[in-house]
């Protein structure tokens, strides 16, 4: 036996692919957290990454996009009259070589039948049906009416029974009387069915009879009847597609088929069970088709149903229905209409959805929305602040700030040594790693080795107490700073989430009033049009956290890309005024000389430069002896993230 005998190779269908790439999650992530914090809903930017796809992975927008081409294809260049263009062209020549035949005989008989012909009707389907009794004299004539016959049989069949029109080939008398047995038992089990009659044991014994017809091995009555009445609607839509004219001739030329009209009237039956046990296929629509192609009855019949199959995924991709998944896509009909690419596509968008959810980066809100989960805000923290301190290193030429505090104490934990640092070794975990290292090796001799080196990390003891008030005016969506003012509070909440925990971080959001908010909250925060810099209300709320923490150092800093046009009266209602008032730039400063009570000096990182903005802000660095920065959009993060480990130290 040889191995070709032992191995059978060829696609991969149970499943996802084994040897395929692993799904890319981190790019999805990064793409949906950019959309949330750009104002998108955690469920529109989950919606917006399928529609737009991966890298590697095209998403539902372009497989739709591939459909509707497709779909235009097959109307603009095709047309439904192709049987009754053969049988005409059959027909034409049956007449040529019967008058050739006919014309050197000087017999009454001769003459007699030219005459027949000549009073032949000019309508394809009624000179056939005329012509049934005919004695034809030429062999030509003779064959080419029986090929009429034979192509309207076949034709009739293959619109009702996919791929019938390759398996009749060549007919035999024997084959179409076992075509009619298989029409007359085929109608006798859709009756049963119909009157709700158990058809289980009746549907094996057609089956094992006539199987052969039906390739699509249908494992029930159900499935049988759908797969004929999906084929017969898409015949009748097909019928419905033509001329009255056209209708007309094929309704009488199908009585011709194989010569015998039983076929014709037990095709009739069929149509009239299926309609009856599938009213909800589509049975009356029409397609306008606009080509040069001529299309038989059963290429037609399939054009109308690759167009219906089209449609239907073109539903299932859109996913615009109630309960929509992308399971629901028909990988088998996508697969058949665009391509095994397009199935592996679509395979990877269903498999992506699912990971995103399995894997916790999702989860429902009491109200029912879908928001992200802390996981899922910490990869997006670690992100952001992976760019910072990519920012910090290239224009300091400094390690990973991250790693702050060389001479503080250690924390407990270790990691492996990395160049440039200079925290103390970890002198046990650095010689056990040796030693496990160079027994794998089977070396009795233990050596150190640089990759075995762990390092004690460490970090200052003291605590800071960090309030970071960023603008939520409307200014800061228009002047396109949004989404900076967001990465930069991911970036420091995930700073000190991992490196300082013992620090007490409050973001406070100011637009027409302020208030104190979580991380979750202020990434999924979406853009709202509202007046009002209330930079007064925030300083009160940062007051209130670093009294809270009255043994941690005050860290208060301030983004904003406007002077303050609101405070907040002793009602609690905001006043607003364009131009700032005198009384809302007075109240303000009082509380920065709260602040500046309190041990507080405040950071203000202004974004523009307009100067009345600049005035008001050098006058709040130097009454709580603070600073202005006015870093450019790509560098606020890394400003901020500087100055905060600036201040704690």
């Amino acid at each position: 036996m040889t191995a070709a005998d032992r191995y059978a190779y060829g696609p991969y269908h149970d499943g996802p692919d084994p040897l395929a790439p692993p799904l890319d999650l981190r790019e999805a992530l990064d793409t949906i957290g950019r959309d949330v914090m750009e104002g998108s809903s955690p469920r529109s930017a989950l919606e917006e990454l399928l529609r737009r796809g991966l890298r590697e992975t095209r998403g539902l927008d372009e497989l739709t996009r591939q459909l509707w081409q497709r779909r235009s294809e097959i109307t603009r260049r095709n047309r439904l009259d192709g049987t009754l263009q053969q049988v005409r062209e059959l027909l034409d020549e049956a007449l040529r070589a019967e008058r050739t035949a006919l014309f050197p005989d000087p017999s009454d008989d001769a003459r007699f039948a030219e005459a027949q012909l000549d009073a032949l009707p000019p309508s394809t389907a009624a000179a056939v049906n005329e012509l049934s009794e005919y004695r034809w004299r030429s062999e030509t004539g003779r064959e080419n009416y029986q090929r009429i016959r034979d192509l309207l049989g076949r034709e009739l069949l293959d619109s009702r029974f996919q791929g019938m029109k390759q398996a009749l080939q060549s007919t035999t008398p024997e084959d179409v009387e076992r075509i009619r047995r298989m029409m007359a038992d085929l109608n006798d089990l859709l009756a049963a069915h119909a009157r709700g009659e158990d058809t289980r044991e009746q549907f094996e014994r057609f089956m094992g009879e006539h199987g052969e017809f039906f390739p699509e091995n249908p494992r029930n009555t159900d499935e049988l009847v759908d797969a004929l009445a999906a084929r017969a609607a898409a015949a009748q839509r097909m019928m419905n597609s033509m001329s009255a004219e056209q209708r007309a001739e094929l309704a009488q030329l199908i009585n011709q088929a194989f010569g015998d009209p039983r076929l014709a009237q037990q095709v009739s039956d069929l149509d009239a069970n299926l309609r009856a046990l599938r009213p909800g296929e589509d049975w009356e629509s029409a397609q306008r088709f606009r080509g040069e192609d001529p299309l038989g009855l059963g290429e037609g019949a399939q054009a109308l149903q690759d167009l219906a199959e089209l449609d239907a995924l073109a539903e299932q991709l859109g996913q615009s229905y109630p309960g929509a998944r992308l399971e629901d896509i028909d990988l088998d009909a996508l697969e058949r209409q665009l391509g095994e690419q397009a199935r592996v596509d679509a395979a990877r968008l269903a498999e992506l959805e699912r990971e995103l959810r399995r894997q916790g980066l999702f989860e429902r809100a009491p109200d029912g929305s879908l928001r992200l989960t802390p996981k899922a805000l910490r990869r997006l923290g670690e992100v952001a602040l992976r760019n910072i301190v990519g920012q910090l290193r290239s224009r300091r030429g400094q390690r990973d700030t991250a790693h702050a505090g060389a001479a503080g104490e250690p924390t407990g934990s270790a990691r492996p040594w990395q160049f440039g640092d200079t925290e103390p070794w970890d002198v046990p975990r650095t010689v056990r790693n040796a030693v496990l290292r160079t027994a794998s090796t089977g070396s009795r001799a233990v050596t150190l080795d640089v990759s075995d080196v762990e390092i004690m990390e460490t970090e200052q003891r003291s605590r800071a107490a960090v309030a970071l008030c960023v603008d939520t005016s409307w200014s800061m969506v228009q002047d396109g700073r949004w989404v900076p003012m967001k990465r930069t509070a991911l970036a420091l909440h995930h700073l000190i989430a991992t490196r300082f925990r013992s620090d007490a971080l409050d973001l406070i959001t100011f637009g027409r009033y302020a208030t104190s908010v979580d991380i979750g909250e202020l990434t999924a925060r979406e853009p709202v049009w509202e007046q009002g810099t209330n930079l007064h209300h925030a300083l009160l709320l940062a007051a209130r956290h670093v009294r809270r923490h009255p043994d941690a150092v005050p860290v208060v800093l301030v983004v904003t890309d406007g002077e303050p046009t609101a405070h907040l009266e002793s009602d609690g209602d905001a006043y607003f005024n364009w131009p700032p008032e005198p009384r809302t730039l007075a109240v303000t400063m009082t509380q920065v000389d709260a602040l500046a009570r309190l041990g507080a000096s405040i950071t203000v990182f202004m974004l523009g430069e307009d100067p009345r903005l600049a005035a008001f802000v050098d006058l709040v660095a130097r009454r709580s002896g603070g600073r202005v920065v006015a870093p450019d959009l790509d560098g606020l993060g890394a400003a901020v993230v500087s100055d905060y480990l600036r201040a704690r130290r």
